[in-house]
């Protein structure tokens, strides 16, 4: 490590640096329109609370159909003159590769954004959600100039090229779990394709969105070319999907409103609807896994990272008869390294749920669980750390059945439902009898089960000896209720252009 180096490592892993960065913070309070700060036409403006201590963090303008009306205007103009859009794919690389840099060089504001905003441990944003959302920006950068189309197989006097085109104005509508990440996965591809993009942050963590459209004109995308919005999703949502001048709309986030989105399309224009919406992932444990350390603490990250506010988390896990006493004690002890904290102190391993009704929710799910039958052996309770009571112990039952709600329904928190089975076959049909189809993960060391049972399993991702496996050159998405179409990966680009034939017959 180079010196200059030191002081940097010593600082992000200070809780006092991280408390005195959020005391000087400032917050973004306005919607970013053509490149300008917009407050609501009507004045009307939505609190961002800071779950970790219940402390007011801003006044933030709530948008609705005239300041929709007003981006999209200003993202079809931007689309139509051509300044993105029709730029040499070399020139675009360049500003997003920029972008990248400047998302690492603005790494610790970000993070504490995050942080601040929606109460992931500050440094979870910081070693993993910042360095993430920029490896996505440059990924697709450095893409740009190594795709190519093709002609098509024809007679003589004819030739047919077969290109992508940008779609043309793009909303994205992303969550609060991860809200620098999301915003980097759909923004990426869209503005990498050519596309105007107007961005719409979830209400409980606008501020890095917000950011990222400063930073982005820092780098040199155009004026009106990245939009953001603010707003809750009853109104700036509502008329992003109703909006009859946007292309396409590319959101994730909950199945219930990802439905809404798909009859907004029918109610409108027919835009393309892209989803990637809830999970209920199961992680398999067969008895002829060697390393069962490994397995339970895997299966404690799978469930417990970013609090359980995570649309693939490892929420079921299915453990054969066999070892699933001496596997829940595993569990147990992982369990107790998971206890939740401050998020702005480096040691916290969870932070604190996102808002008191996600809170209300999850304990919701943790006594009906007990009332229902099932056996409460971790965790459970809800904690008060400075003065927000936000904050939920990693929670584990057994004797999990699998038409108990906490087996059926999405929780997203630290819950984990635990339920035996006696052989591959009941193994897979527990797993595959869900209304999701997101991630699955399995847990052995015999090389045919694996590839039998990964086969078998109906998710978009299967991780075999790991849980949750992302890479930004792997596609990520579901199937089921979980929606469809995928984000990262070359293959996101289809969602953000279309394919052209151009035909020309020679003589």
């Amino acid at each position: 490590m180079s010196p200059s180096a030191a002081p940097l490592e010593l600082a992000v892993t200070d809780l006092n640096n991280w408390q005195r960065l959020a005391n000087k913070q400032h917050f973004i309070d306005t919607a970013n329109i053509g490149g300008r700060a917009h407050h609501a036409q009507d004045g009307k403006t939505f609190a961002v609370i800071n779950p970790a201590t219940n402390t007011l963090l801003a006044h933030v303008a709530a948008c609705g159909d005239a300041e929709v009306d007003l981006a999209v205007a200003v993202a079809r103009n931007a689309f139509e003159n051509g300044t993105w859009a029709r730029m040499a794919p070399r020139e675009r690389k360049v500003i997003l590769l920029r972008l990248a840099e400047l998302i690492l060089a603005n790494r610790e504001e970000l993070a504490l954004l995050d942080s601040l905003s929606m109460g992931k441990p500050v440094m979870d944003a910081y070693m993993v959600d910042v360095p993430g959302a920029a490896q996505v920006f440059a990924w697709y950068a450095e893409s740009l100039d190594k795709l190519y189309d093709q002609v098509a197989p024809t007679g003589r006097d004819v030739l047919a090229t077969i290109t992508r085109v940008p779609l043309g104005v793009i909303a994205a509508v992303v969550p609060w779990n991860f809200p620098l990440d999301m915003a980097a996965w759909k923004l990426a591809p869209a503005l990498a394709a050519g596309n105007s993009v107007i961005l719409k942050p979830a209400e409980q963590s606008p501020f890095s969105a917000l950011r990222l459209a400063e930073l982005a004109l820092q780098a040199g995308v155009p004026e009106g070319v990245l939009n953001v919005i603010t707003g809750l999703g009853e109104q700036a949502g509502r008329a992003l999907g109703l909006h009859p001048d946007i292309d396409a709309l590319a959101f994730t986030g909950s199945t219930e409103v990802g439905k809404y989105f798909m009859q907004y399309s029918a109610q409108s224009n027919l835009k393309q609807v892209w989803l990637e919406c809830g999970g209920k992932s199961p992680n398999l444990v067969f008895d002829d896994c060697l390393d069962l350390d490994l397995a339970a603490e895997k299966a404690a990250f799978g469930i417990f990272f970013n609090q359980g506010e995570v649309c693939s988390a490892n929420s079921r896990l299915l453990v054969q008869r066999s070892i699933h006493d001496q596997f829940v004690e595993r569990l147990i002890e992982k369990t107790r390294h998971w206890q939740p904290g401050d998020p702005l102190n480096p040691a916290s391993k969870m932070g604190a749920i996102v808002d008191a009704k996600q809170a209300d929710r999850i304990m919701g799910y943790i006594n009906a669980a007990t009332a229902s039958g099932a056996r409460l052996v971790a965790g459970g309770d809800r904690l008060s750390i400075n003065g927000s009571n936000n904050f939920i112990q990693p929670t584990l039952f057994t004797e999990v059945s699998p038409d108990m709600q906490l087996s059926r329904e999405e929780v997203f928190g630290p819950v984990l439902a635990i339920t035996p089975f006696d052989d591959e076959d009941q193994a897979v049909k527990i797993a595959n009898d869900h209304i999701y189809g997101l991630a699955a993960s399995v847990w052995t060391d015999n090389l045919n089960r694996a590839h039998r049972v990964a086969g078998r399993l109906n998710a978009g991702t299967v991780s075999v000896n790991t849980v949750d496996a992302l890479d930004v050159c792997v596609p990520f998405g579901g199937g089921k209720q979980s929606g469809f179409g995928r984000d990262l990966s070359l293959h996101s680009f289809d969602k953000y252009t279309q394919l052209k034939t151009t035909w020309f017959q020679l003589r």
